[in-house]
């Protein structure tokens, strides 16, 4: 397969499993933060509100550096 092949069918396949996950998705993403947040804070963890917001904007750059 040709490179720029490669890369197409990469990119085509982050923008279909994006489509996919926002169409399944089963929570609005604030309900989905706040249930993660619960989470961590049973496990021990406590982070406020802004630092999760902080981490998911992490998440969101690493993600798109990588694509």
């Amino acid at each position: 397969m040709k490179p720029l092949h490669v890369i197409c069918a990469v990119i085509g396949g982050a923008i279909a499993g994006a489509a996919v996950g926002l169409l399944l998705a089963p929570e609005k993403g604030s309900d989905t933060r706040s249930n993660i947040l619960k989470l961590l804070k049973e496990k021990g963890i406590n982070l406020k509100k802004s630092q999760m917001e902080e981490l998911v904007d992490e998440i969101e750059d690493q993600i798109e550096q990588h694509i």
